[in-house]
């Protein structure tokens, strides 16, 4: 190819694949995105190219983010986004090659995922519910406290991703609504049941926010959403919502460090299968492509098996 496309034109054909035949979301492009950019970047840096880069220059780049400190699931995350798009350069016949194949990634176990136990979760909830009752606060800030409760109980309740979360429409708090539809990653629908507490906590929300209504300052009172921000997407970000739940937990005893949206949601998921719920539900609930994904929960539950097994067995010892 005499006039090769440039990577910032690579990278945009390349998320536009993405997102018309693997139904991306934003959060996975953007992550494809930063990933690619870095690595066109490097290259850059020693004359080179998406078009033209060998595999010892992409092995350079690998061995250049080991410098940089970054951890071996971030590695491996760089090169399977290297992985993907030369495999789209070659069936684009931008390549005649794929200088990715045959790379090998750092050697890594899968961890498991950190998770609070019941009693931590109840002490955030009790803490965030106190905060939301207090009297000696401004309208505003108990309107952020409330905000903050209903998104805590909602969490817990149904396991949503963070970005399904404060993405929820306003229509999601109806008040006989016993189940909403999330839509998660490739734009997939799914239904999620709601409990007593976090429906009851999304009434609550959306009256405080009816009442501000009266304060023409306050649009956001008006958004489609359920969480509304003045911010670009409109409703709450990922970000804000991660530092306020952050502080929760330095104010319920916790360390901010082991807490967040995500942590929470691996809560939801250890606590349902420990108390018995079947595999398969949890990934349904979850929003799970792939059975495989959902069965890193299972080591919360190993010691219930044993005791089962142990208990219930014709041939146990008595």
């Amino acid at each position: 190819m005499r006039n090769p496309p440039s990577d910032a034109k690579l990278i945009g054909l390349f998320l536009d694949m993405l997102a018309a035949e693997q139904g991306a979301g934003p959060n996975t492009l953007d992550a494809y995105r930063r990933d690619l950019t870095d690595f066109s970047e490097f290259l850059g840096r020693v004359g080179h190219t998406f078009f033209d880069a060998q595999t010892q220059t992409l092995r350079d780049y690998l061995a250049d983010l080991d410098t940089r400190g970054f951890k071996s699931t971030s590695v491996a995350r760089r090169l399977s986004a290297m992985r993907h798009l030369y495999r789209f350069l070659l069936n684009e016949r931008i390549r005649t090659d794929d200088p990715a194949a045959i790379l090998s990634g750092p050697k890594r176990g899968r961890g498991l995922p950190k998770v609070l136990s019941i009693a931590d979760v109840d002490r955030m909830l009790r803490r965030a519910k106190e905060l939301s009752e207090a009297e000696d606060v401004s309208p505003s800030r108990r309107l952020r406290a409330l905000r903050l409760y209903c998104l805590l109980e909602v969490l817990y309740a149904t396991g949503l991703r963070v970005s399904e979360l404060v993405a929820l429409p306003r229509s999601a708090a109806k008040r006989d609504a016993r189940m909403i539809v999330v839509r998660g990653k490739g734009n997939k629908e799914r239904l999620v049941p709601l409990n007593d507490a976090s429906r009851q906590a999304m009434a609550d929300y959306l009256a405080a926010t009816e009442a501000a209504k009266a304060d023409k300052k306050n649009s956001v009172a008006a958004s489609k959403w359920l969480f509304p921000s003045f911010g670009e997407s409109g409703h709450l970000t990922r970000q804000h919502f991660a530092r306020d739940l952050k502080e929760l937990a330095v104010a319920s005893g916790l360390q901010a460090r082991l807490v967040s949206p995500h942590v929470l949601r691996h809560a939801f998921a250890s606590h349902l299968l420990h108390n018995g719920a079947d595999l398969r539900i949890v990934q349904t609930l979850l929003g799970h492509t792939d059975i495989s994904t959902t069965q890193i929960y299972t080591h919360v539950v190993e010691e219930r098996l044993k005791s089962l097994v142990r208990d219930l067995h014709p041939l146990a010892e008595k």
